[in-house]
């Protein structure tokens, strides 16, 4: 005969050690590749293929998480028709909120200066040490874009990894899955329990997100050096400073206006925080916010449609990055940019960010063209900032990847369709309960 639990007893509460929690070990991988890139800069620069390594085996999941995600929260939906109301309201939240990010930017820069008294004579620039971005910004047609978002095949989009060619398949594929109704059922059932493989796979994955931290941290310290933001240290700590001004006063405002908290949130998601931190690529988390935010309340539908677009769309950090550093070029040559010249920044720089996907660099090739749409400031400037260039990859990350988060949960607010009390929970950090194992009656 079984022993019956008590009436009314709490299951057992798990409790990680802190030494097996996953953002204790990137934390102290960070420390300690940041070390040995300090001490032993060949050690740390040997070090790259670690980091190099972990973002390959995520981003080799990226596709197909995305894919299962979108197409089974669509074909799960009865309405097909709020999937272009959840659309239309994640754009015009992106639109609104990055161009304000870009205001943020073009502002601070004019206030604080960052870039006045270098006095730094164009001609001396070696424009050289930008050519490859500038090149590659050329590519970056609006037409160019869009016809790019269009797979040359279905397997295509899988194969090259671009997330706008694997959106572009799994909307129309949800929307066709949903169309069919019941004799769908089956092939939603499938993806589904493929879905729940993919994620346990990412879960996996990021146990070895500490070894590709401690790889990318150690290289780019060993690499660039510490002291080599010392020279610009004007630029990179009021990059840093407004960026954590924009997140905690604007973003933490919207979040205060849909009924949580940012820090709460920033809390929640510390361990993809840091992974982002250490390896400077956002999408070294992407698979993990998809999972976080669905447990935070957010239906499918929405974290599929907001999250992958939003790291294409809504990248508030590379704006805040484009207009502060493009001001910062022009104040270092003494170049006086009028109010309709900095108006017409603003504007070449919403076109531009559009479309750069969540990588190391990819801020660096938008601010390129950018510049080379705006002729009064040199793109041979960029070199100014290409050495510290890598320092401030980290912070666009943070905060792009912090302001997708928060879209996602408005977006979902703003649908009704916020699970409150997973939210509540999530925050709050609260313990998950171990399930209570099965009871069995007395035998007669």
């Amino acid at each position: 005969m079984a022993t019956l639990p008590a009436a009314g007893a709490a299951a057992p509460i798990r409790r990680t050690p802190i030494w097996n929690q996953l953002y204790v070990q990137v934390l102290v991988a960070i420390a300690v590749g940041g070390a040995i890139g300090h001490f032993w800069p060949e050690t740390g620069e040997a070090l790259k293929p670690l980091g190099d390594a972990f973002i390959k085996l995520v981003k080799m999941i990226i596709a197909p998480v995305i894919f299962l995600t979108v197409t089974t929260g669509i074909a799960g939906m009865r309405d097909i028709g709020k999937v272009g109301g959840v659309a239309a309201k994640a754009f015009g939240y992106f639109i609104v909120v990055s161009s304000f990010a870009l205001v943020v930017g073009l502002v601070v820069a004019n206030v604080v200066q960052p870039g006045a008294g270098m006095n730094v004579d164009p001609a001396t620039l070696d424009a050289g040490a930008v050519q490859d971005y500038a090149a590659k910004s050329h590519e970056m047609t609006i037409t160019g874009f869009l016809m790019d978002i269009i797979p040359a095949t279905v397997a295509g989009a899988f194969v090259s990894g671009n997330i706008l060619q694997v959106l572009f398949f799994s909307i129309p594929f949800g929307l066709a899955l949903a169309m069919i109704g019941e004799r769908g059922e089956p092939a939603l059932a499938v993806l589904n329990a493929v879905a729940e493989a993919f994620f346990r796979l990412v879960a996996i994955f990021m146990r070895a997100a500490p070894i590709g931290a401690l790889g990318a941290f150690a290289f780019t310290v060993g690499r660039y050096g510490l002291e080599s933001i010392v020279n610009l240290a004007a630029l990179v700590g009021t990059f840093y400073a407004t960026s954590l001004i924009f997140v905690l006063v604007v973003l933490g405002a919207i979040a205060r206006l849909h009924g949580f908290s940012i820090l709460r949130l920033i809390r929640y998601l510390k361990e993809e925080l840091l992974l982002v931190l250490g390896t400077s690529s956002s999408e070294a988390a992407l698979p993990s916010l998809l999972e976080k935010m669905e447990r935070a309340g957010a239906p499918k539908t929405v974290v599929g449609l907001v999250v992958p677009t939003g790291y294409s769309f809504n990248l508030d950090g590379t704006n805040i990055y484009m207009t502060l550093a493009a001001l910062f070029i022009a104040q270092a040559v003494g170049i006086d940019l009028p109010l309709g010249e900095q108006l017409l920044l603003l504007a070449v720089a919403m076109l531009s960010s559009k479309g750069a996907a969540g990588v190391t660099g990819a801020g660096f090739i938008t601010l390129a063209a950018t510049l080379s749409v705006v002729p009064s400031v040199p793109v041979a400037g960029m070199a100014l900032i290409l050495g510290v260039d890598r320092f401030m990859s980290e912070c666009r990350a943070l905060t792009n990847f912090v302001g997708n988060a928060v879209a996602t949960l408005v977006v979902s607010r703003w649908e009704g369709q916020l699970d409150r009390q997973a939210l509540e929970d999530a925050l709050s950090g609260a313990p998950q309960p171990i399930a209570a194992p099965p009871v069995e009656a007395d035998a007669d």
